[in-house]
């Protein structure tokens, strides 16, 4: 039955704060295969009757032809744009008449197509979903459309410091390696991308086999097959190239690379490959990078660089961790004719902690707050599918969940210091600068 759009909405948002229990009673995964190998996890919340599901799959921008970044992010566009059987307006349509939430999107790995929608109308969701999913419309009036506002998004976003110091982070990382481009591509990139590519690129990679839907909502698994061993008959395959068929990138260190821009301040970032996903190092490299710069104002760069100094707003480091090794980040902005002392702070920080100097009450206090926030990851069914199928697909335990604040709370202070040998060594960092040269400010001018 039709509802008031203002009631489905909110009814959704109660749904995204339902769930806020403690990490030692967040509720089992389930999982079941079907026969086409699809894996299905579930984690079922019942205190409000919505669904939101998630279907991950290695299609992601590594996966884009040789010079075409962007193949992956316009394939999710094209896919949630329209179908073979209803065309834009009338796919709009169809959704806004049950309060369907359907999305599409690509990282670095993964391409990811999503559902949102009352429980009531779970059964029209599911079959919205798979005609997105199964039947692409590959209008060339919308893929042209598509493209075109992709190039103006890409463009307009070089007038970004962020955009031009990712693009380049991909570039440095990761010399002629499917990491080697933003997943959003590039106007010069986006320009050379065919309809072509995209169908090659749905035919190669999007398949059941290795695949991942997670489902977080009030259904049970018997419920959830029964509508979606229908949904997904006659979909087979497995993909022409596995999630873990990628070698590691080669390390380069010591670089220093200038993006000129005139900007007001400088964009510092200092870069170097971290872990993947999967490593052993994992939750030891996790912990360490909160007490590094991933903790806001209780890490050590926020205390040194702003508190101490006052060189920074803000200065934070973070990583991510894919199939294979992805980028260890460490980013500030300042006033160009303060950047180098900014940088050598940075670095001065990173020598202590590659030297061994980690207290034990910033590890006990890293692993305090790490803990005491998790909960608050997970208090939407969107954020719990977000997390499940990340776990399907890069193949971890399925009690993740369950032993996350135990893989935290069991790293020693060992544990750190290996990490921070093998991540911190300042020699094993590159530099890029975004902004006016250091030492000149905003409008040319040498600083005093």
């Amino acid at each position: 039955m039709k509802k008031n759009l203002l009631i489905h909405l909110t009814i959704l948002l109660l749904g995204y704060l339902s769930f806020t229990s403690p990490a030692h009673a967040i509720p089992p995964i389930e999982e079941a295969r079907m026969e086409n190998g699809l894996r299905i996890l579930l984690m079922e919340a019942h205190a409000v009757p919505m669904v939101s599901m998630q279907l991950l799959l290695p299609a992601g921008s590594r996966f884009d032809p040789v010079g075409k970044g962007g193949t992956a992010s316009l394939l999710a566009a094209m896919l949630s744009d329209h179908t073979e059987k209803h065309a834009h307006e009338a796919w709009a349509a169809v959704l806004d008449a049950e309060a369907i939430q359907l999305g599409a999107g690509s990282s670095h790995d993964g391409f990811n197509l999503s559902l949102t929608v009352l429980k009531e109308a779970l059964p029209t969701g599911i079959n919205a979903f798979s005609e997105a999913l199964l039947t692409p419309g590959w209008n060339r009036e919308r893929f042209a459309l598509i493209k075109e506002n992709s190039l103006s998004a890409a463009r307009k976003s070089l007038e970004e410091p962020g955009v031009r110091a990712s693009e380049a982070t991909s570039r440095l990382l990761f010399p002629g390696h499917p990491y080697g481009h933003r997943p959003d591509g590039n106007p010069e990139s986006l320009k050379k991308v065919l309809l072509a590519d995209l169908k090659k690129l749905y035919a190669d990679q999007i398949k059941p086999k290795g695949a991942v839907l997670a489902v977080s909502g009030d259904i049970t698994m018997p419920e959830l097959l029964e509508l979606l061993k229908p949904a997904v008959a006659g979909w087979k395959g497995a993909p022409g190239q596995p999630l873990f068929e990628i070698s590691r990138a080669d390390s380069v260190s010591g670089i220093t690379e200038q993006i000129e821009m005139q900007t007001s301040q400088t964009l510092s970032q200092l870069i170097r490959l971290g872990p993947a996903r999967r490593d052993a190092d994992f939750f030891p490299a996790f912990v360490l990078n909160h007490i590094l710069g991933g903790g806001g104002f209780g890490s050590r760069l926020m205390e040194e660089v702003r508190e101490k100094r006052g060189l920074v707003y803000g200065v934070y480091s973070y990583f991510i961790p894919l199939a294979t090794s992805g980028p260890f980040i460490i980013t500030l902005q300042t006033r160009a004719d303060q950047a180098e002392e900014a940088e050598g702070v940075v670095r001065s920080v990173l020598q202590q902690l590659f030297s061994g100097e980690i207290s034990r009450k910033e590890l006990k206090d890293a692993k305090a707050n790490l803990t005491g926030s998790f909960a608050q990851r997970m208090d939407s069914n969107r954020e719990r599918v977000g997390l499940m199928s990340m776990i399907g697909f890069y193949d971890m335990p399925l009690d993740y969940l369950q032993a996350w604040t135990q893989k935290v709370e069991s790293v020693t202070l060992a544990d750190i210091k290996v990490a921070a040998n093998a991540y911190l060594d300042p020699k094993q960092w590159n530099l890029l600068r975004v902004g006016p040269k250091a030492g000149v400010e905003a409008g040319g001018e040498t600083s005093p």
